[in-house]
Order: structure tokens, then sequence, then C-alpha cells
């Protein structure tokens, strides 16, 4: 699939910007596709990956969960296990090094739960930039320890009291900054979202998960299952499996349940939208009002999805299924108690998907699921969970 046509995949995507970001765009895509096929770029990136993130992350046999579960064996993609507990600093390395080659000044991001912030203080740390982050203020709440270490990082974070005070507001704050400091500012993207080339950009750096898990399977699984919020490990983990017959599957939060409408489950009750430069699919109202979203996980609550994810849903490549707080819940102890690994909870949501079908299935079939963080910045959000619930359930 490549590079799509004016970052289009079928009617999602595109540059939806103000005009004065049109340079920055331009700017920014005309340096992606030079690096792309840049081999000191390619093998300073792998360096640090390598060296500083802990690349290859394992793929792990989870025998207890398999027999817990019955049927098909489930492989955990390791990604709980890189330098700063997920996935993310894949991307705001690959990034980083990008605006250190543009000879920007300053960086700027977002963060939901915090996870893509501390990669991007720790990426720019390393890099020898300075960062700055915006950051809901209901999120620096639910998040602190997040917060504190990006403190301790040397990087400037932004509580953002506008709007809903999560995600959504965080990244309308980072895009009103870059559109003021456009020359000297770099706007690190944390997820596959945003105007092209964010998307592809984000994608191509985060498909190091699913060319690993090719790698390490010696061939390719039956079914790869992992959480979407904006989607950036899902797409990094499907992408390079797309023309392999493999069975692929998105989990996004049903929250409290699609019924209720406290959810942040975009591809299975959006509609088409355009939000932060995008077109997307989009949790709105009848007058095109962003609605407020929820998840137990503060790392998949964005009422938008990558581009890429909705043209997959469209033309049937890709299923997108979700999993309640419940449901995430007794997934996050299962996992815990059977494998002594605390996932996070976003990661949960996989988790809890790949037991409930792995029972249907073989079991010499095998179903990779991509474990894209760990749990220790959940704890406190799991504890007073069992502590209401417990209770009220007496």
């Amino acid at each position: 699939m490549g590079m799509p046509k004016d970052g289009r995949f079928g009617d999602f995507g595109g540059k939806y910007i103000p005009e004065t970001l049109v340079p920055a765009i331009e700017e920014l895509e005309e340096n992606y596709q030079k690096i792309k096929s840049d081999k000191s770029f390619q093998n300073e990136l792998d360096y640090y990956l390598k060296n500083y993130a802990g690349r290859p992350t394992p793929l792990y046999f989870a025998k207890n969960l398999t027999n817990f579960a019955g049927g098909a064996k489930i492989y955990l993609k390791r990604e709980d296990l890189l330098h700063g507990g997920a996935h993310k600093i894949n991307n705001t390395l690959g990034q980083a090094l990008l605006a250190k080659k543009m000879k920007k000044k300053r960086i700027i991001a977002e963060t939901g739960a915090g996870q893509h912030g501390v990669a991007t203080a720790m990426a720019c740390s390393c890099l020898g930039l300075p960062s700055e982050v915006y950051m809901g203020y209901k999120d620096t709440v639910r998040q602190q320890q997040n917060v504190f270490r990006m403190d301790l990082l040397g990087c400037k974070v932004y509580p953002v009291k506008s709007g809903s005070q999560t995600l959504k507001d965080a990244i309308n704050e980072a895009i009103r900054d870059w559109i003021t400091n456009v020359d000297t500012t770099y706007y690190l993207l944390g997820s596959a979202v945003g105007p092209h080339p964010y998307p592809v950009m984000v994608r191509d750096f985060q498909s190091i998960i699913g060319k690993e898990i090719k790698k390490q399977m010696k061939n390719v699984p039956d079914t790869v299952i992992a959480c979407v919020g904006g989607g950036s490990n899902a797409i990094g983990t499907f992408y390079p499996m797309i023309d392999d017959g493999v069975e692929m599957i998105g989990v996004e939060a049903a929250g409290k349940g699609l019924k209720t409408g406290k959810h942040s489950a975009t591809l299975n009750a959006g509609k088409k939208g355009v939000l932060h430069g995008m077109m997307t699919y989009l949790l709105q109202d009848n007058d095109g009002q962003i609605k407020e979203t929820h998840s137990i996980s503060a790392g998949l609550d964005y009422p938008g999805v990558g581009p890429e994810h909705a043209f997959l849903k469209d033309v049937g490549k890709v299923e997108y299924k979700s999993a309640t707080d419940s449901e995430v819940i007794d997934a996050f102890l299962t996992l815990t108690r059977t494998e002594g690994i605390i996932p996070a909870l976003e990661s949960a949501h996989a988790i809890s998907h790949a037991i409930k079908i792995a029972k249907t299935k073989p079991k010499s079939d095998s179903i990779v699921v991509t474990l894209s963080g760990r749990g220790d910045k959940d704890i406190d959000i799991v504890k007073q969970y069992l502590r209401k619930n417990v209770k009220n359930s007496r």
C-alpha cells in the first residue's frame, strides 16, 4: 500500500489544516520522504531502538493463559518491556531524530495516559532536545505518576483545562501552539492520527512490531489482536501482515457499554467527520459536535481513530470489536495472576478479546496479542475500581 496519494486511504485521511500550517506540513512530508530511504538515518534509528529502547521485544508463549482460555495458543508481543514501558518509544525516537535532522529547536507533544508524553521526554533527553507536553487536566490527575516522570525528565507539562480536559483538548492546544511557533517547533504526534503525513509516518515507525512478529513466528500467526484508541500499536502490528491472510482484530473501549453512550468505540459507533486535520470516524452528535468519551484506560479515551483503521474497517480487512471496563478488569486480573505480567489497561482490552475467542479455535491455531504497555501506571485506577465494585457487589 505504501504512501497513499495525498495522504488518503479511500475516503479517509487527508490534510484538513489551516493555511498557516501548510508550509510546515509540506516541509515535514518532504523531510520524511528523504529519511525513509536514507541508510544513515535508518542505521541511527536502529541503534537507538536496539541499545536505548530495548528492541527486539520478545514474543512470549503465554502457556498458563492458553490453558486458562482453552483452545488456540496465545502469544504476547512484549512491547511492555521497552524502555518507558510501552510501544510509544518506537515512534518518539523516530520523530525526534527526524526533528533533529530538520534542525528544529523545540519539540511539543500531546499525551493522554502520559505514556506518549513520557516517551517524548525520554527520546528528547536522549537526543538533547527540549520538550513540552500538553495533557488534559483530568488525565494529569488520573496519571500523576507519569506527570512526575515527565518533570524528572526535564519536560514541561501543561495541564489543559478547556473542553473535556482530556486527550482531544490536549491535541487542540498542541496544534494552537504549533501554528504560533511553526518555524522553530516540531509537533511530535503520538498516534496514527492527524493530517498527512502523520498517520503514515507513525504507522511506519510502529511497523517494527508486526515485522518482528513475522520474524519471530518464522511465519505469520493465524490471528493478531491489538487495542485501538488512535490506533498506533494496532496499525504497527497489522500493516506488515495486511496481505498475508491473517485474521486481524482491533479492540476498542466499550467503557460502560456501547448502549450507554459512555465509551470510546469510534469504529463501532462513530460516523464520518473531520477532526484534528483528518477525515475519519468520530464520536459525534447529530449536530456534528464531538461527544465526550469514556474509558477506564486514559490511553483509549479519544473520540476519533487513525484514518487507516477507518479504511481497513470499510474494506473489511480488519474486524473491530470492543471490550467493556468490567471485561477489561477481568482480563487485567487474569493475565496478572496466570502469567505474572501486569498489563496496561489499554492492552487488557486486547487480552480480553483473545481469551474470549481462543476457546472457539483449534489448539493448533496461534493468536498473537500485542501487549502495548505495562500496567504500573494503572495500579491505582484498578485499586479504586475493585474497592468500589467489590463494595457494591456485597
